[in-house]
This record gives C-alpha cells, structure tokens and sequence, in this order.
C-alpha cells in the first residue's frame, strides 16, 4: 500500500525532558489515522512537527516520498485545522477562505471555484457573506475546517478541533467529518483525547503514552484485543473492570474464585505470578443469556445508573469494583441480589508487572 506519511526514529527533547521517544510511524495514502491520548501524552506534539510548527531533535518526515523534515509548513503539502477556529473577525466567510489562496497568488477564478467546492461540501453556502460574531461554534468550526480545505492538498492535520463545542454539535461535526474523508478520501490525521472520536472516525488508532506509541491497530482490534492494561483501561465507556488475581495450570484464581482459561486466546504464557483479567462492562451477562457464560457467581448491587438507552450496575468482586450493562429499563435496586457472568474468551488477561497483554 502506497504511504502518504512515513515517521522515522522521530524525537524531540525540551532540555532533559523526553516528549517524544524514537517514534515510528507509517500512514497510508488516503487512511484517517487518529492520534488519541491523555494530555501531554505528545499527540499534539506529534502532530505539530508534522506540520512543520516544531523541529524534531532527531528523526524524519516524509510526506508523499519527500523529505520534509526541515521544511516550512507552507511547502509540505497540508492542510491543518485547530482546536480554536483562528477566523479572522473582520472578514467575511468568504474572505476567510480566500485570504491564503491570495496571498498565494491564486488566481481569483481558481480562488472562486475552491470556495464554491468547499462552501458546497461542508453545507455553509449561505454562511459566505457572514461575519464570524454571526456564525455560531459549529459553523465556526465548519469554516475553519474550509480554509484548510480550500488550499486543496494531500494531508489533512486535525488539532482537537470538536473540543470547544457542546455533545450535541460534536456527534454532529463528528459525523460531518467522516463523510467529508469519504467523500475526499485524502490521508487525515486526527488527534482527539476523547475516545469515541477516536472509535467512530478512524481507521486505525494510535494509542499514546508518554510520548510512545502503546497500540497502532484498527478501533474493533483494540477494542477486543488490547496490547496492555492501558490500553484496555483508556478504550471503553465505562472503562474495563480488572480483578487483580492470579494464574495456576491455567485457572485464574481471585480469593476462592476459580475461572478457567481453556477458551482464553493466550498470546504469551509466560508472565508472573500475578496477573489482571479484565472483562468489559457490556460483556457481563444476566438472566437467560448465563448459558453462555463459562463462570457466573452472585454479587450484591451497590449503585445503579440509570442512562436512558441502558443501565449501569455497579458491585464487587471480592472486595473489586465491578460494573455490568443492563437493560435501560431494568428493575434493580441497591443491595439486590444477582448472579451475572461472562465468557472467558471475551476477557484480556495483562501481566501484573510488565502490564502487556498475555
């Protein structure tokens, strides 16, 4: 597959201060590759030097085959969109659009018929005559998302760029984006802290830590198949419960809980003495759906929250918080007794120590 980006032994140093470490990363022609992580975890970082607005210490960037390692920003071919729309106030829409092309010396019939195809794709056509104090946040955003458009490039930088709009215009702008990608198909990076941007946008997703990449894989393989705890810990809403226990002959023990590993997918058997097994919330079952479960027990429910589409349960595990999915209409209480279970195979088992997948 042709890449458009290609990252090399990529390191940048404030002073002793390691912000990103040795990274490698290749990005193909026309993928949507989000960067996703905790502040300061070097997303953004990342990007920035993509884009040419921070100098590496060390390493390379290629975009398209091309050396752009010590490039400026205006000659590597992107188009890069931020968190805070950056409009000029006392121009138009259409201005905004324009004012790069002509200082570019576009010509104005060019000019006119980017704005025309941008303005038509993001549906801001009758926006072009307004003033930015006139449009509201996602129209903003929208606008801002046009000037990178209009330039007409192979690579699209986006910095957080929903972070500053309430839920609703977010899902919106989120679902305005994907189909923008499928209806350009241009290589789009993505950097975002919240997690389903990440699942619902990308291609692949690369988890980051500390200025390291800790899993590089499609949202539906890190969703099942996370690398390490952190991963698994960072991906999923409400986060995966952990019972800390360990591993004999291949029984997961946890107090006098026994649970069989025999249809759990070991990728390593080596590992020490303790270990976590981790089990999502909407992969606990209940009731009539226990026949599929190969280890099921009885808890005693500590907090329910109702959320309208579903319910979240919370309980222990030997002394462990432990949530579980039900049904938004669910009739539960506190301190009701239940017996719930899972499918061993749906769990991921990290090493207590090292943390990485086993």
């Amino acid at each position: 597959m042709e890449q458009s980006i290609s990252i090399r032994e990529l390191k940048l140093n404030y002073g002793t201060v390691e912000v990103l470490k040795n990274l490698d990363l290749e990005i193909a022609k026309g993928e949507f590759l989000v960067l996703l992580g905790s502040s300061g975890c070097g997303k953004s970082t990342l990007l920035n030097c993509i884009a040419g607005l921070i100098e590496p210490t060390d390493g390379q960037i290629h975009i398209n085959g091309r050396n752009v390692t010590w490039e400026e920003p205006s000659k590597r071919g992107i188009g890069m969109v931020f968190q805070s729309y950056a409009l000029y106030p006392q121009m138009t829409v259409a201005g905004n659009l324009s004012f790069g092309l002509k200082n570019a010396g576009v010509p104005k019939d060019e000019i006119n018929r980017r704005i025309a195809k941008a303005a038509s794709i993001l549906q801001i056509e009758p926006l072009l005559g307004r003033k930015p104090s006139a449009l509201s946040g996602g129209q903003r955003q929208r606008v801002a998302i046009g000037r990178a458009l209009v330039r007409d490039v192979d690579v699209f930088l986006f910095d957080e760029p929903l972070s500053n709009l309430d839920a609703k215009l977010r899902a919106d702008l989120r679902v305005e984006i994907k189909r923008l990608h499928q209806t350009l198909g241009n290589t789009m990076i993505y950097v975002t802290h919240d997690q389903v941007e990440a699942m619902t946008l990308a291609d692949r997703i690369a988890v980051m830590k500390g200025g390291v990449v800790m899993q590089l894989a499609t949202p539906q393989e890190i969703y099942n198949m996370p690398a390490n705890k952190y991963v698994a810990d960072f991906i999923g809403s409400p986060a995966m419960n952990f019972l800390q226990g360990h591993v004999e002959n291949k029984v997961f023990h946890i107090d006098s809980m026994k649970i069989p590993l025999d249809r759990y997918s070991f990728k390593s058997d080596k590992h020490s003495r303790n270990v976590w097994l981790g089990i999502r919330p909407e992969h606990v079952v209940h009731g009539a759906a226990l026949e599929n479960a190969t280890i099921s027990f009885d808890t005693t429910i500590d907090l329910v929250e109702p959320m309208g589409a579903d319910t979240l349960v919370w309980t222990t595990v030997s002394g462990q918080v432990f949530r579980f999915r039900m049904d938004g209409q669910a009739n539960v209480s506190r301190g009701d007794s239940m017996t719930v279970g899972f499918d061993v195979a749906r769990a991921s088992l990290f090493d207590g120590e090292s943390e990485l997948r086993l």
